[in-house]
C-alpha cells in the first residue's frame, strides 16, 4: 500500500463522532449507580455510545496508518502498534490504545460478559481515557497539515 493523503473530512467526522458518543454518555444519570441501573435504557445507551466511540477512535487510527503510512491493519491493538511505531502516540498513549482495543473487543465478542455495574464505572469515571486518545491523534494530525488532504 502507498501512503497518501489523510482525508481532513474523515479525520473530523470520526472525532466529531468520538465527542457526539461520549456527550450521549454525560448526558445519563452518572452522578448516581442507583439511578443508572434504574432505567435499563441508559446501560443500553451507555454500552452502545461507548462501542461507537471506540471504533470511531480506531477507525480514525486506520485511517490515519492507511492513507499516512501505507500501512492497511485489520486488528485493532494492531493500529495501536503502527501509530506508535510512527511517532503518532507516545508509549503511554500505546498501552492506553492497546487497553482500549481490547475493551472494544469485549464490548462486542463478549458483550455477555460486561455487567451492568462495569460499564457504569467506565463511564462514570474512565470516559477521560477515550478523550486522551482523541486528543493524541487531534493534536497529531494538528502538527503534520502537510499530510492531510483539504479537499471533501
Amino acid at each position: 500500500m502507498v501512503p497518501g493523503k489523510i482525508s481532513k473530512r474523515v479525520a473530523a467526522d470520526r472525532l466529531g463522532w468520538v465527542n457526539r458518543m461520549l456527550s450521549e454518555i454525560r448526558s445519563l444519570p452518572l452522578d448516581s449507580k442507583t439511578d443508572f441501573l434504574q432505567d435499563s435504557r441508559n446501560i443500553w445507551t451507555a454500552e452502545s455510545c461507548l462501542r461507537r466511540a471506540l471504533e470511531a477512535l480506531f477507525d480514525l487510527g486506520r485511517h490515519i496508518a492507511a492513507k499516512g503510512f501505507g500501512e492497511a491493519v485489520t486488528e485493532y491493538k494492531e493500529i495501536a502498534s503502527v501509530l506508535h511505531r510512527h511517532k503518532v502516540i507516545s508509549s503511554k498513549d500505546f498501552s492506553l490504545m492497546q487497553k482500549l482495543a481490547g475493551y472494544r473487543n469485549r464490548l462486542v465478542h463478549f458483550y455477555h460478559d460486561v455487567s451492568e455495574d462495569e460499564l457504569f464505572e467506565i463511564c462514570s469515571s474512565r470516559l477521560g481515557d477515550v478523550e486522551c486518545l482523541a486528543e493524541a491523534l487531534r493534536g497529531w494530525l494538528v502538527n503534520n497539515p502537510n499530510l492531510l488532504d483539504e479537499t471533501l
